[in-house]
């Protein structure tokens, strides 16, 4: 009995130092969830805004042949598939649903396939299933910069100009708050611009200087970037949402666990002290009669 109650007096201190480990990690991750949502909130009014003027230039007539806006492709066309999830794990079903829904895509495409993976955890689930990524970027941390999406749609683009790939398709995780993440797929090349339809609005005529086409090729890589920027900051406010979730959920998991090996402690402490007892009593009367 004396054995059982220093196992369970292990757990609960084992359980205890889980707990604040949990704790630790949920305030970490509420403190850069408030950040990063604070970030996809800014950027997504000005990418809305970008791509309605993208549309308007489009529809008065300017960029019919840039080439991240429209290319024949040459025999075949491959697309790439851009995986968006995280370095780390311990964020719930975060990388598993964006990852069983770049795969579902893969398994599902026609044509020829090239993965481009940002994140650790989707480069390894990849690997392991012998699917070799033609690009990957990991170990990013948590500061996404805008620099920081040039550089990686740079290498992207150049991918597709060389006639590697003919389409580029983002799957990501999108913020909705900070208990709700949804998985979603889009396409970052060729650059679709918003519709008269999107938009939403009175049609106005505007003059554009210098002119519509020098605006066009300033601003169509200018959209894909901020396309690309924008779902790497969704996917890092999903990742701190998820992780805070679920680090809540296991510290309440953990007090819960504490409650149960403190009451079944205090229930072996209480029946030794009752053997105790009754080996005493029982002593006493062997020696009175």
């Amino acid at each position: 009995m004396a054995e059982n109650k220093k196992a369970v007096q292990r757990r609960i201190k084992a359980v205890k130092s889980t707990q604040q480990i949990t704790k630790a990690m949920k305030m970490v991750d509420a403190a850069k969830l408030r950040r990063a949502q604070a970030r996809v909130l800014a950027a997504r009014p000005y990418a809305r805004e970008l791509a309605r003027t993208l549309g308007r230039l489009v529809a008065a007539g300017a960029g019919k042949n840039h080439p991240l806006l429209s290319r024949q492709p040459e025999g075949t066309p491959t697309v790439a598939y851009v995986v968006i999830t995280a370095d780390r794990g311990l964020a719930g079903a975060f990388n598993i649903n964006v990852i069983r829904r770049a795969h579902a895509a893969i398994e599902a495409e026609a044509r020829p396939v090239k993965l481009i993976c940002i994140g650790r955890k989707g480069r390894d689930y990849f690997v392991k299933r012998k699917i070799q990524p033609v690009l990957e970027f990991v170990n990013l941390g948590d500061n996404m910069t805008f620099a920081l999406a040039r550089q990686i749609v740079s290498k992207i683009v150049e991918l597709y100009l060389s006639g590697e790939v003919d389409e580029v398709r983002l799957i990501y995780t999108e913020f909705i708050n900070a208990v709700t993440q949804r998985p979603v797929e889009t396409q970052l090349l060729p650059v679709q611009p918003a519709t008269r339809e999107e938009e939403g609005q009175a049609q106005v005529e505007y003059i554009y200087e210098p002119s519509p086409e020098e605006v066009l090729n300033t601003l169509v890589p200018r959209f894909a970037e901020t396309v690309f920027y924008q779902a790497l900051l969704e996917s890092k406010a999903s990742e701190h949402g998820a992780r805070m979730t679920a680090m809540g959920n296991a510290t309440d998991n953990a007090q819960e666990m504490i409650a149960k090996l403190t009451l079944a402690y205090n229930r072996a402490r209480q029946a030794a002290i009752t053997r105790e007892i009754s080996e005493i009593v029982g002593g006493a009367n062997a020696l009175q009669g």
